[in-house]
């Protein structure tokens, strides 16, 4: 590695992530000129970090998906409705990822797309989701979980985009998202 590929890793680096953070929920458009005028720092302070913008943003697209997928993360309990559970989820990762890509928008997109990473992520955590049904006879045995799990990713990621693309009130988004995700999971018992 060349002396000038060398970046500097410190507190000023998280200021700067956090800087873009702040931009992207605020305004949407994250520039390098926007993060140096909200730190009040130089191009050198900022270079000396990373190499551009699309760098710090995909730190920040990795952090808030490590959140989303928070939501998804807890085990199924057995304790109260599987499809209920499930609408909750799913419901909760629509909330939190709606917010961001609302005010996000174009680089979320852009990167969740061709994120291998978060596709592979949801579909397993799907996929053990129906197979815990499977073996509790909760949902219908001829279900094909890989199918099916494709089938919800696409679903929830279309009805997002598309939500966030006519700027639906977040509020009709959940209500309008619930109903037609429960009628999909309805098909399933």
């Amino acid at each position: 590695m060349e002396e000038k590929d060398k970046l500097i890793k410190d507190a000023t680096s998280e200021k700067i992530i956090a800087a873009a953070e702040k931009i992207a929920t605020q305004s949407g458009e994250v520039t390098v000129r926007k993060i140096l005028r909200e730190l009040g720092v130089t191009n050198r302070v900022f270079y000396n970090r990373f190499h551009n913008v699309d760098e710090v943003l995909e730190i920040v697209y990795n952090n808030t998906v490590s959140k989303i997928r928070e939501s998804m993360a807890t085990e199924y309990d057995g304790k109260r409705d599987f499809f209920e559970y499930v609408t909750d989820a799913v419901t909760e990762t629509l909330v939190l990822s709606y917010d961001l890509k609302m005010k996000f928008n174009r680089y979320v997109f852009e990167y969740d797309s061709l994120s291998q990473s978060n596709y592979t992520w949801y579909m397993e955590r799907i996929k053990k989701l129906f197979a815990y049904a499977k073996e509790r006879g909760i949902v219908r045995p001829d279900i094909d979980a890989e199918t099916l799990s494709y089938a919800i990713w696409c679903f929830c990621r279309g009805y997002n985009a598309d939500a966030v693309e006519r700027n639906l009130p977040k509020d009709e988004a959940v209500e309008k998202f619930r109903y037609s995700f429960s009628i999909l999971l309805d098909g399933l018992k």
